[in-house]
């Protein structure tokens, strides 16, 4: 099972798209690690800790203490990288997964999280490597109105100097999309879709040469593709992945905690056997077409419906585009399969790090 642990709702940035952490309400966390732990040991599967928030990294004694707490877990870190390097070296490398939010460019980030931050989240995660860090590095993009998504993962995936194993990205459509984009349908037809049709060929033009570039949401979904085998909601929310909320309470997705819907126990009369399964996306997700490709992409915004079912729709029309534009070089993929160029094993991304996979 997989814990999205929130450590704090307080945030060091306010990007336009987050508009930063919570100012009321419960911030820090209202249990105690005696309740934590209570609640983690009746879990007999394997256990993966994430360390969420707002910003994680405003809590680093938190940190090592639930590191020390539960030595035999599976550790993973998401951050906005600026404090990251107030983490003891051995620490940082208990991590399997450290990803960080970056958007792009330099203009990009800055844009959406302020001026600065680009420069001082590639220092911190040159220093992440340089200190030998061998876990899987991850770029964590949220994807707006001012991002060209070929330029902005093509500049990540191509770095050099830190260099990431992975881009993975999430469009910023949760909420009121109209209320967040000038013009939405015409940034995906125009900017969006075409992005994602470059950046596919430019992926399987690398195929050809051996090269495996790690653009998360194209290896697992190219692997379904291949295999023929289903999947379900790939960032397992709702079924083996759920939330600590700060007051104990356990949701489905770190994302919802005012969401009522959204809670389906609490770590001090819950146990973790109880809450496998226990949510799945509702219609129209279980009767299209993909779904057994996509796997329902979001549980939250399949349930809540934020931007109305109409907005499901553009939304879901992008996902189909990705999905149609990895199914027309499958013929390109297999070849290079059959001839030993690659592996299928390297299209394989089977941890579930917090990378939803699809955007």
């Amino acid at each position: 099972m997989n814990y999205h642990l929130i450590l704090t709702r307080q945030c060091n940035l306010n990007c336009v798209y987050c508009h930063g952490g919570e100012e009321d309400g419960n911030t820090e966390i209202q249990y105690s690690i005696d309740n934590l732990s209570d609640f983690l040991k009746k879990d007999r599967t394997n256990i993966s800790l994430l360390f969420y928030g707002g910003e994680p990294t405003l809590r680093v004694p938190l940190i090592i203490d639930l590191i020390d707490r539960f030595p035999k877990a599976t550790f993973m870190l998401q951050t906005n990288g600026l404090l990251v390097s107030q983490l003891p070296e051995d620490y940082i490398k208990r991590f399997h997964s450290i990803l960080v939010s970056i958007d792009g460019t330099e203009e990009t980030t800055d844009r959406y999280r302020s001026k600065g931050v680009y420069q001082r989240v590639i220092k911190n995660v040159r220093w992440l490597r340089e200190i030998g860090y061998e876990g899987d590095l991850v770029a964590r993009m949220a994807v707006s109105e001012q991002s060209d998504i070929y330029r902005d993962v093509r500049h990540l995936v191509d770095l050099g100097n830190p260099s990431f194993d992975h881009v993975h990205w999430q469009l910023n459509v949760v909420c009121d999309a109209e209320g967040n984009w000038n013009d939405f349908d015409g940034w995906v037809e125009k900017s969006y879709n075409p992005g994602i049709t470059m950046l596919v060929e430019d992926w399987v033009s690398g195929l050809e040469e051996g090269r495996v570039q790690g653009i998360a949401p194209f290896l697992p979904v190219m692997h379904t593709i291949l295999t023929g085998e289903r999947t379900e909601l790939r960032c397992g929310s709702g079924l083996d992945t759920f939330a600590i909320h700060v007051d104990g309470s356990i949701g489905v997705c770190p994302i919802s905690p005012d969401w009522e819907f959204s809670i389906v126990g609490d770590i001090r009369t819950t146990r973790p056997e109880q809450l496998r399964g226990i949510m799945r996306v509702e219609d129209p997700c279980p009767t299209c077409d993909i779904e057994w490709v996509c796997g329902g992409r979001c549980l939250f915004a399949n349930r809540e419906r934020l931007w109305g079912d109409e907005g499901l729709r553009k939304v879901c029309k992008t996902v189909r585009h990705l999905i149609e534009s990895l199914q027309n070089i499958v013929p390109r993929v297999q070849e290079l399969i059959e001839n030993e160029v690659i592996s299928l094993d390297q299209l394989s991304y089977p941890v579930n790090n917090g990378c939803e996979v699809i955007p």
